[in-house]
């Protein structure tokens, strides 16, 4: 069960529809298991991820933090209305929730110190993710409509998480990772900064040598959304080896969420 339903409360907001596609929150341990299926097909089947030996047996992408937190669902009706439809997935943890086991996943990539001092509500998103046949601009605007609704909801003031740049290979990645500093790095109050054994400098090129329009056009659709809200990014990279990424934080003042939002869930 979703740590939400866990407290014998009903989900928050309804299933938001677009077509024949829908998000919502796991309400069973089935679509929860459906969820962390996907993750495993992607994560590690598609991009490279290197399971151990209880997620490749399993087949399943999970850990501690799952149990304690909320799972946004896309469902694909035209596949099935429950575990079967499940097409997209979205991992969301509360502060409170985070509170049960003393700490956020974030913890063993960045510092989390300045979110401490932080006076709203926090909310951690990760292991997002989409099967390969339904990737598209409909499905990641029906995430982000959930996201916003969860947010509206349980009055989060600060969005946070790790984003991942595919692959290690800094090289490749310089012309990103320089681009994401220059232009989006977070305010000193909420720049989280990566732990100091996993510090990776972000600053690999001169800034006048890339071309923002261009780094910004292939960037991770993912990234692109966290930046079209408004989003920063934290100081210093993370290579994550099991996942085959490279890792940034990520976040979002909710108060810059895009105002339709807002005017749409108030409603």
């Amino acid at each position: 069960m979703t740590a939400l339903l866990a407290l014998g409360q009903e989900p928050l907001f309804e299933e938001l529809r677009a077509g024949n596609l829908g998000v919502r929150l796991a309400a069973t341990a089935d679509e929860i298991d459906a969820a962390q299926a996907l993750r495993f097909k992607v994560f590690y089947e598609e991009l490279g991820a290197r399971p151990d030996a209880r997620t490749l047996a399993s087949r399943r992408d999970q850990d501690q933090f799952d149990p304690i937190a909320d799972h946004l669902l896309v469902i694909d009706h035209d596949i099935a209305d429950d575990a079967r439809g499940v097409v997209g997935t979205y991992r969301l943890i509360r502060q409170e929730a985070a509170d049960k086991i003393g700490r956020f996943y974030s913890a063993d990539e960045y510092d989390l110190t300045l979110l401490e001092r932080f006076p709203g509500r926090l909310l951690e998103l990760g292991r997002s993710c989409v099967d390969q046949t339904h990737r598209s601009r409909a499905v990641m605007q029906l995430l982000w409509r959930g996201i916003a609704a969860y947010v509206f909801q349980h009055g989060i003031e600060l969005m946070f998480g790790c984003a991942s740049l595919q692959g290690t290979d800094l090289d490749g990645l310089a012309a990103d990772l320089t681009y994401l500093h220059t232009h989006h790095l977070a305010p000193e109050p909420i720049r989280l900064r990566a732990v100091a054994d996993r510090y990776v400098d972000m600053c690999r090129l001169d800034p006048a040598a890339i071309e923002p329009r261009q780094v910004l056009a292939g960037l991770p659709p993912l990234i692109k959304g966290y930046l079209r809200l408004g989003g920063f990014v934290g100081d210093g990279a993370v290579i994550d080896w099991q996942f085959n990424t490279t890792d940034i934080a990520v976040l979002v003042k909710t108060d810059l969420v895009t105002e339709k939002y807002y005017r749409h869930y108030a409603r």
